[in-house]
């Protein structure tokens, strides 16, 4: 079973990324295999990183043999998915919408219909939008049919949307705290509902 990890910040080594390594971290110790993928590395190989609709049918001609063709067949083989990212203007980065955006082809295979999915996010502030950044990657993972977790798990309580951070995520213990009971539900639910999936 393979939890995959989402970077989505313009920086790899960055607060998103300490973050979703303690949630990957924690996943590895159930006993699935993890990897964390650095959204942006896949879309500079891109002459244009946005999706134009250029194909209703989406056949993914504009990644063919380049990076993120490798990332989106990671999301199909994948289980669960853990999605990062910062805080920019109340919302999710660009990097992240444009990878999503451009995912269309596995929309339409139907590719991530019951994986299970969950979410964290980093602000500058304690309350700099983190929720908000975290509901709006909900809804990208309820378009592809996701089923999305919390932050609750039988370990702990009944948590919240997801694991929001005050950087530095490294010294937020609260934050790395919950992305580990994320990162537990997100497994435990993989395992429960593995049967549901394609493949």
């Amino acid at each position: 079973m393979l939890i995959l990890g989402l970077n989505g910040s313009a920086h790899e080594h960055g607060n998103t990324a300490d973050l979703l390594t303690y949630g990957l971290e924690e996943a590895a110790k159930m006993g699935v295999d993890t990897d964390l993928i650095f959204i942006q590395e896949a879309l500079e190989e891109l002459d244009n990183p946005f999706c134009t609709v250029c194909d209703p049918r989406c056949p993914g001609a504009c990644y063919q043999e380049k990076k993120l063709e490798e990332f989106y067949a990671l999301l199909a083989e994948s289980e669960g998915i853990l999605v990062g990212s910062p805080v920019y203007f109340g919302t999710v980065s660009a990097q992240l919408k444009c990878f999503w955006d451009l995912s269309r082809k596995l929309r339409n295979e139907k590719a991530l219909i019951n994986k299970v999915g969950g979410a964290v996010s980093v602000g500058a502030a304690r309350f700099g939008g983190q929720e908000h950044t975290i509901r709006s990657i909900h809804d990208m993972m309820l378009v592809h049919g996701m089923t999305i977790v919390g932050d609750g798990h039988e370990s702990a309580d009944p948590g919240h949307n997801g694991a929001c951070s005050h950087r530095p995520s490294i010294k937020d213990d609260y934050a790395i705290a919950r992305v580990r009971v994320l990162a537990r539900r997100i497994v435990e639910v993989a395992k429960a509902t593995q049967s549901l999936r394609k493949g």
